[in-house]
């Protein structure tokens, strides 16, 4: 399903209020310390929140389209507020993209997209409806966001050594590999039609598959016979299937392997398919992650929790200390929606 909607479109229908058709396009609906957002400003992000969402869930009907925007402007808008208060911050601390950076950036740009030349990087910016001033102000605002959560955030926090042990003693399963278990399989199917299962092919199936049993018990190699009569699509592989976890088998053939030490045959297994003989090759049992091994990633769990917090911390004291005007009544109501579903996810 594609977006039938235009830009047009869904700025005639996001959030109308009572003004002058000719101001409609560049009303101002908030000013965050001087700094204004306008309708169109937040309408170009409405559009791209919705394109970002797969096919299937985006409008295809002006009814379907104030749904979607109910349910993403609470998002949108508080984080085009947090957004201006992070560069006005970075601003603040004196952080800027100098020329240089801005070059360099270009080249890795250029490089990452394969563009060869000047002129191949101005068509491509044409295409996605942008300047170099506007990819400039994009690519600051990205700087400055960034600069400052690293100061101002990510450089106070601390992660512990004791921290890093309480959340491997709290979390040893997750840590934990599950049984690995190798197996070999060889199926005789059983003929299916319109008509249904036929019961003597079912009964030769499997009399044939007892009888492969017994060939195995002599002796026979599992691989060769697995290869020679197996119906199994694993039989190009001698029958062998894994290593898998003994977690992902059924609870029925978790049962059938319980008993066995590698090398053992199960007896023969009605299935879906038809009848199955299972040999345990390997089982390995559960291993736990040793500390020393585990510290780095336990390190970068601990550091990404309090990183969302402390973010959250930061986000709203710049909120607290902000000076937010207000134009649109509904916009507001929609910021403070979006500010509680923060701090309840938080």
């Amino acid at each position: 399903m594609k977006l039938h909607l235009t830009l047009l479109s869904l700025a005639l229908l996001v959030f109308a209020v009572a003004v002058p058709r000719a101001d409609i396009l560049e009303q101002i609906l908030v000013k965050v310390n001087g700094d204004i957002i306008t309708k169109s400003d937040l309408e170009q992000r409405q559009i791209a929140a919705i394109r970002q969402r797969k096919p299937e869930q985006r409008p295809n009907s002006d009814t379907e389209l104030q749904t979607a925007l109910s349910e993403i402007t609470p998002e949108v808008i508080v984080d085009f507020v947090d957004e201006l208060l992070m560069v006005q911050r970075g601003r603040e601390l004196g952080y800027s993209l100098g020329n240089e950076q801005f070059q360099s950036i270009l080249e890795n740009i250029k490089k990452e997209n394969k563009i060869e030349s000047d002129e191949q990087f101005q068509a491509a910016l044409k295409q996605e409806g942008l300047t170099m001033d506007d990819l400039r102000k994009q690519l600051e605002k990205q700087m400055l966001y960034t600069r400052v959560q690293q100061a101002e955030v990510m450089g106070k926090l601390n992660v512990t050594e004791d921290e890093i042990k309480q959340e491997y003693e709290a979390n040893r399963e997750s840590f934990t590999t599950p049984p690995q278990i190798t197996l070999r399989e060889l199926l005789i199917a059983v003929p299916t039609s319109d008509k249904g299962l036929s019961v003597a092919e079912d009964d030769a199936a499997k009399a044939k598959a007892e009888d492969i049993r017994r060939r195995l018990e002599g002796g026979e190699p599992f691989a060769r016979l697995a290869g020679d009569v197996s119906d199994a699509a694993s039989k190009a592989n001698g029958g062998l299937i894994g290593p898998i976890s003994r977690n992902d088998l059924s609870e029925q053939l978790q049962k059938e392997l319980e008993p066995l030490e590698p090398g053992d045959l199960t007896p023969v297994i009605r299935t879906a398919r038809g009848y199955q003989i299972l040999k345990l090759e390997t089982l390995s049992p559960a291993q736990v992650k040793p500390f020393d091994e585990a510290r780095a990633e336990i390190a970068d769990r601990i550091a990404q929790r309090k990183q969302r917090s402390e973010f959250q911390k930061y986000i709203e004291r710049l909120r607290a200390q902000a000076i937010i005007d207000w134009k649109n009544d509904e916009i507001k109501r929609a910021y403070e929606i979006g500010v509680k579903q923060r701090q309840t996810a938080s």
